[in-house]
């Protein structure tokens, strides 16, 4: 077994840890009020300081109406996240704090250069060597030092404003320098964009010249190369062979439909002339006017024969002259139609000649476009790189042009504008009185809040016994609750105090609370042996007995294996302290042992923890108490206990029947339980007894009692009853070199 460590007896006990705290209200205020008037007087001494911002805008400051030509306020990119965060760093480089500091002359303010009005006490640390000589540093760099520190530039978050603050001694200044910071800014941006102006002008001017130069002699290659190739163009800018082409072509296709059209009429009258049919229905010989007077002729002829055929005879002379007439006629209609199909004949022959002649001419034309196109190919390729070179000439002629305006009339917008300028403030930041010497009150209540409670936590006035944590297997008991009767409590009050009055003697007898726990030793007194019994049962001896010392009473429990051991006291307070050197011994060979005091007095307990005001087995009976409230470390051992208690005797006897649950459980969590009854008898003690129960009879001087006692335990069923002396060993309150101390 191993012992437990006196870290892991105690506990942190909150109530008796904060009421530290009122018990030293005097002397934390008294500490916090001086803390509070060091921080007004300092805050009231310091020198203040002022602080001013100046706000920027990064945007598009082109105006519409001086905006180049082909562009809008979209072509240009305007900065985005890490553009506005590079501009942060742009204000706040040393070239714009340079040009400040020479504006305002701020070298020659003490506040910039400490070396302007050097206090003696400082010129005397130099000299002792005890700080660096600000001499030793350049004025500008001693300047530029003390404005960044003063100096905080930073971008609004999700925006494109820039904030410039800046803080001073004098409020002038922090408005100033700002703006100063802002001008200076916008002036560079400013000037940067007239060397970016000048530069483009600067390398435009020899590029148009040289471009001017090229675009002349691409055109020229190709007016040359056109001459050559006798690539002349025609109207819809063609080639000319391509242009007549086209033309021969339609030509073709017109004398074509003409000719077949000949054709075709001249068959027709053919056929009309060979059959005999009529030649009223080819329209080109009813268009001959020869014909429309003849078939006139015709007609008057046929009329004239029929009115005369209504009087004359068909071989009437007239007649016969009239049909002789209208047959010449038909005659002279067939010859003209012939003339005539022969027309059309000799037409379509000449259009069959001039298709031919066309034909001819389309395949020469044919062969000139083909190679016509061959070079109209090269010739578009020169073309097309005259017109590139013309393009890019025109274009940095226009920005020659826009560039070389915006030089001469000076207007080159900065895409950035100061919308907030800084005014001087009129109050300080710093120090802020009524703010400092509040977090002074608090943080010095605080702080001396925390350092009492840790003084009392390390002086060990805040730790109580942390039972609970070595008997984690020990079954929680739940005890009823039991309502006190007014005349019981104050009867058990008044008994308790005549006890505390009259001291305890050995020659008292021990009156329990309750007859169910432990019996007087007048109930448990047997009646007067008769002299049979006195003959036949003979008063046994010390020796029968087996007294031992208290060494040999830890050797034979340990021996054993013992889980229980119970001591009875006949004598009184004074022989239960054999329970508790008994207990002591046990613990010193390194086993866990606790001991119940089941005394009325607390004759057992008192002793090892110097006190009677501790919860115990009553408070646990009660119900009032857990297991960790009542187990309570032993002043001068590593053993535990477990005091009478602060209870109602009366109102923990009705709970009496659960000590054996509360022995099981103890047993589980410790090797050894040592209980000390008192003056009892048998009886008492029966709830107590359980598997490895050692029973021991304290002893102080052989007497009739001590006797009487012994042989009743005998006879109730406890034969193997022990007797055990304190004789020869101190008062169990006395510190054992060795052991723990109360300290």
């Amino acid at each position: 077994m191993s012992v437990q460590s006196a870290a892991a007896d105690v506990d942190v006990d909150l109530r008796q840890l904060f009421a530290s705290l009122a018990r030293n209200w005097l002397r934390i205020l008294v500490v916090a009020l001086v803390v509070t008037g060091l921080a007004l007087a300092l805050a009231w001494l310091a020198t203040p300081h002022y602080k001013a911002e100046t706000r920027l805008l990064i945007e598009t400051r082109e105006s519409v109406y001086t905006r180049p030509d082909g562009t809008n306020d979209n072509d240009k990119p305007i900065l985005d996240e890490e553009g506005v965060t590079s501009q942060v760093e742009v204000i706040s480089s040393t070239d714009i704090l340079k040009q400040v500091a020479q504006k305002l002359n701020l070298s020659r303010l003490p506040e910039f250069d400490e070396t302007a009005d050097m206090p003696v006490l400082s010129r005397l640390l130099v000299v002792a060597g005890l700080k660096s000589d600000p001499n030793e540093i350049p004025p500008e760099e001693r300047v530029l030092k003390t404005m960044r520190e003063k100096l905080n530039v930073y971008r609004v978050e999700k925006s494109r404003v820039i904030v410039i603050e800046f803080s001073s001694e004098n409020p002038r200044l922090a408005a100033e320098i700002p703006n100063a910071i802002a001008d200076a800014y916008i002036s560079v941006q400013g000037n940067a964009n007239i060397e970016s102006n000048s530069a483009a002008t600067d390398w435009l001017a020899p590029e148009i010249a040289d471009l001017s130069k090229r675009v002349k002699d691409a055109e020229a290659k190709v007016a040359s190369y056109r001459a050559q190739s006798d690539l002349l163009m025609g109207g819809n800018n063609s080639v000319l062979a391509t242009q007549q082409l086209s033309e021969l072509s339609s030509e073709l296709s017109r004398v074509r439909a003409n000719r077949a059209s000949a054709e075709a009429t001249s068959d027709s009258v053919r056929r009309a002339l060979q059959n005999g049919g009529s030649l009223d229905a080819v329209p080109e010989v009813l268009s001959s006017e020869l014909i429309q007077r003849l078939r006139e002729r015709q007609v008057e002829l046929n009329t004239s024969i029929a009115d005369l055929s209504t009087s004359l005879l068909d071989n009437h002379p007239r007649i016969r002259a009239l049909k002789s007439q209208l047959a010449d006629l038909d005659r002279q209609i067939r010859n003209e139609a012939e003339k005539i199909m022969k027309g059309l004949m000799t037409q379509a022959q000449t259009a069959q000649a001039r298709e031919n002649q066309l034909v001819a001419d389309v395949n020469t034309l044919k062969a000139a476009s083909a190679r016509a196109g061959d070079q109209q190919v090269e010739l578009d390729a020169l073309q097309r790189e005259a017109t590139a070179q013309r393009q890019l000439l025109e274009s940095y002629l226009t920005r020659y042009r826009e560039a070389s305006s915006r030089k001469d009339s000076n207007y080159l917008p900065v895409d950035a504008r100061v919308f907030s300028r800084a005014v001087a403030p009129s109050e300080p930041y710093f120090p802020k009185i009524l703010p400092i010497t509040g977090a002074a009150f608090v943080g010095s209540l605080l702080l001396m809040a925390i350092v009492t409670l840790l003084q009392e936590l390390f002086s060990g006035r805040a730790m109580r016994p942390a039972a609970g944590a070595s008997f984690e297997r020990i079954e929680q008991v739940a005890m009823p609750v039991v309502r006190q009767e007014p005349a019981v409590l104050q009867e058990t009050e008044e008994r308790q105090a005549e006890a505390d009055a009259k001291p305890y003697t050995a020659a008292m007898r021990y009156t329990a609370a309750a007859p169910d726990m432990v019996a007087t030793p007048e109930e448990a007194a047997p009646e007067e042996p008769t002299e049979e019994q006195e003959v036949a049962e003979p008063e046994p001896t010390r020796a029968t007995l087996g007294e031992i010392d208290i060494e040999n009473a830890a050797e034979k429990l340990i021996a054993n294996g013992a889980a229980r051991a119970i001591f009875v006291s006949p004598e009184g307070d004074e022989a239960a302290a054999s329970a508790v050197l008994v207990a002591r011994e046990v613990s010193d060979a390194g086993l866990r042992v606790l001991l119940l005091d089941l005394t009325a007095s607390g004759a057992a307990s008192r002793p090892m923890l110097d006190s009677r005001l501790f919860p115990g087995i009553t408070n646990l009976l009660a119900s009032e108490a857990v297991f960790s409230d009542v187990i309570h470390p032993d002043l001068y051992s590593d053993c535990h206990v477990i005091p009478v208690g602060t209870a109602d005797p009366v109102r923990a006897m009705r709970a009496a029947d659960r000590l054996p649950i509360i022995m099981q459980s103890l047993t589980t969590a410790y090797d050894l339980v040592v209980v000390e009854c008192g003056p009892t008898d048998a009886q008492g003690i029966s709830r107590l007894v359980g598997e490895g129960t050692e029973v021991f009879l304290s002893m102080l001087e052989p007497d009739d009692e001590v006797t009487q006692a012994a042989i009743e335990l005998i006879e109730s069923g406890y034969p193997d009853l022990t007797l055990v002396t304190p004789a020869s060993h101190e008062t169990p309150g006395t510190p054992v070199p060795g052991r723990r101390s109360a300290a």
